[in-house]
């Protein structure tokens, strides 16, 4: 399957269609995850309930905090049926949370995939776990960095 700049798996253009939130209110994943389905912009036939049930079912199966602040919820199965309505949405909490993180950290961003297929999933996660390595990375998703920051961090670190 191609993942270049239009397979599907183009981070700057995902995170681009699924845009940055801040101030997110939440004390609990699923709080979080009824607002931000209730924001975040649709494509036909998928609704706020479909996106809040997919990430709460995931969630219970094993928390997706990955240490450092960050979780990734997504869906076990694809909601999103095409690559053009595919994103990623990052969402900074109003409040940290306590997720079970494996370094004990409250989660304070949340990076939302909404994927149509397990192949850009998988490459997703990998890049994103890459970027997560990065100190610099890190260091501007604590300053909650904004989407143009975000964007041109991730297209310099790719080169």
């Amino acid at each position: 399957m191609e993942t270049s700049m239009n397979g599907g798996a183009d981070l700057p253009v995902l995170i681009h269609r699924g845009g940055v939130f801040f101030d997110v209110e939440g004390t609990s994943p699923q709080e979080i995850y009824k607002n931000i389905s209730e924001q975040i912009e649709k494509p036909e036939g998928v609704t706020s309930d479909l996106i809040y049930n997919a990430l709460c079912a995931r969630e219970q199966v094993l928390s997706t905090a990955v240490g450092n602040g960050i979780a990734l919820p997504h869906a076990r199965a694809s909601i999103i049926k095409s690559e053009e309505n595919q994103k990623i949405c990052v969402v900074y909490l109003k409040n940290p949370i306590d997720m079970q993180a494996p370094d004990e950290r409250e989660v304070f961003v949340m990076f939302v995939l909404l994927t149509s297929n397990s192949q850009v999933h998988l490459k997703v996660l990998t890049e994103l776990a890459g970027l997560f390595r990065n100190l610099r990375f890190r260091k501007a998703l604590e300053s909650h960095a904004g989407e143009a920051e975000i964007l041109s961090l991730i297209r310099e670190l790719d080169k």
